[in-house]
């Protein structure tokens, strides 16, 4: 790696207020005044490139990813999705939790702003990527459900009410299903819900069901129960048999719970 004097000379160039410290043989923490919202400083490390010594490789050691498991899990595809999206669109690498950047030693200091920038964008993923990962909740339910739950013969968008079946002043109203699944003559009706007004629609699809006698049993898979508005989970809960926080915990469960309570 470039002599560290040479470093410092160049990012403050721009504006002094860079600082470097050596950890360990070969591997220098960069001091900068770059700050995640709740204060603390952006973890960056300046190494030897692979790619020559015209580079200098800047990483973060896992740093980025341990800071947000700490609130956040990245445990669904959505969220792989978004995670990888974030690092491409930023120009960054990963390599087992790993964030890295190797840079050409002349545009070192636009490549730290630049890993900075995505730095902070991962570790807020939980705030930012709510509404991209809302959009691909049902695409995670439906690809999970065609791939793990095939021997439950899964049949999407199910109407379960005959027109006769309808009472009359909800006559020209469709109760829709996401998804019937069978285990052992045990009808289920499953519900993906990604706020309050697929919790209303759910909520009212199962009262009508209940009118007509429909025999089955109801699973609702939450994308975040703790978003739902205490009213709509309070109705929800009143008529579900059974429901799920998220995405992973259906993952976990559905399975072997649909089987058990086929039993």
């Amino acid at each position: 790696m470039k002599d560290i004097k040479s470093i410092l000379d160049l990012l403050n160039k721009t504006r002094k207020s860079f600082n470097i410290y050596e950890r360990r043989p070969g591997t220098h923490q960069l001091m900068v005044p770059i700050l995640h919202e709740d204060g603390d400083m952006v973890d960056i490390y300046l190494q030897n490139s692979p790619k020559g010594e015209n580079y200098i490789r800047i990483c973060d050691f896992g740093m980025a990813l341990m800071r947000l498991s700490y609130s956040y899990e990245i445990n669904t595809d959505s969220k792989k999705k978004v995670f990888k999206s974030i690092l491409y669109n930023n120009g960054i690498k990963e390599d087992n939790g790993n964030l890295y950047l190797d840079s050409p030693f002349d545009k070192l200091y636009e490549s730290v702003l630049q890993f900075a920038g995505c730095v902070q964008k991962i570790c807020s993923m939980d705030y930012w990527s709510r509404e991209t990962i809302q959009s691909t909740f049902y695409e995670d339910l439906n690809s999970f459900i065609l791939k793990e739950l095939e021997e439950f013969n899964p049949q999407p968008n199910i109407t379960p009410l005959s027109d006769k079946q309808l009472v009359a002043e909800t006559e020209t109203s469709v109760f829709k299903v996401d998804w019937s699944l069978n285990w052992k003559k045990r009808k289920f009706y499953l519900f993906g819900v990604t706020g309050g007004s697929k919790a209303k629609e759910a909520t009212i699809a199962l009262l009508e069901f209940k009118k007509a006698s429909l025999p089955f049993f109801s699973l609702v898979v939450h994308e975040d129960i703790q978003n739902l508005g205490n009213k709509d989970l309070i109705y929800l809960t009143r008529n579900a048999d059974k429901q799920y926080t998220d995405l992973n915990d259906f993952n976990k469960a559905g399975a072997l719970d649909m089987k058990r309570y086929a039993a």
